[in-house]
């Protein structure tokens, strides 16, 4: 099985990506924003405290991260919901996350860096937020999302640049997809 991470910057288009990269090869796509959204929505007290976190646009701690990827992961091998492998989406969001991932769940064999320019995202991101009404999408948090995205990644690429595979993702969704086959038909062949 095989372990793709997926990155890029807020609102670059990694879920309409994995929606399609599920459909097509069959991988378990976990979204680490979507773990933090359902254990906000649970009420627990670890919820709550993502919650406060989040709405600052603050980095969740990492060990609260990797613990609901690995059951999520850890369930869906037990549940044999793919033959595939996994595809994490928005994690890690820093090196030192990556090295903790490596060590503690499985090592990764690609990963997938949607780049695009700044104003782009910021513009869909505003985009999503008319319709979305989630609390991290307001000018201000995007603003500092992005500016934290664009430190933090920079440093991921460079120690991983032997498996990181850039996809431009300024373009439409079909053509970003096609850029995405060519470098996952290979990896599964």
């Amino acid at each position: 099985m095989k372990t793709i991470w997926v990155v890029g910057g807020p609102g670059c288009g990694k879920g309409t990506q994995c929606e399609r990269i599920v459909a097509k090869y069959g991988f378990y796509h976990i979204s680490s924003g979507d773990l933090l959204r359902e254990e906000v929505a649970s009420g627990s007290p670890r919820g709550a405290s993502l919650q406060e976190l989040m709405s600052k646009g603050a980095f969740v701690p990492t060990d609260i991260v990797l613990d609901l990827i690995r059951e999520r992961m850890d369930k869906a091998k037990k549940e044999e919901a793919t033959k595939t492998g996994f595809l994490i989406d928005g994690y890690p969001r820093e090196l030192e996350q990556a090295i903790l991932f490596e060590q503690k769940v499985c090592p990764v064999d690609l990963i997938l860096f949607f780049d695009v320019a700044n104003e782009t995202l910021k513009k869909r991101l505003l985009g999503r937020a008319a319709v979305s009404q989630r609390a991290d999408d307001n000018e201000e948090t995007i603003k500092k999302r992005i500016e934290i995205f664009n430190m933090k990644n920079g440093e991921l690429v460079e120690h991983y640049k032997d498996k990181v595979v850039r996809i431009n993702a300024e373009g439409t969704v079909d053509d970003i997809f096609a850029q995405v086959t060519k470098v996952i038909d290979p990896l599964l062949a």
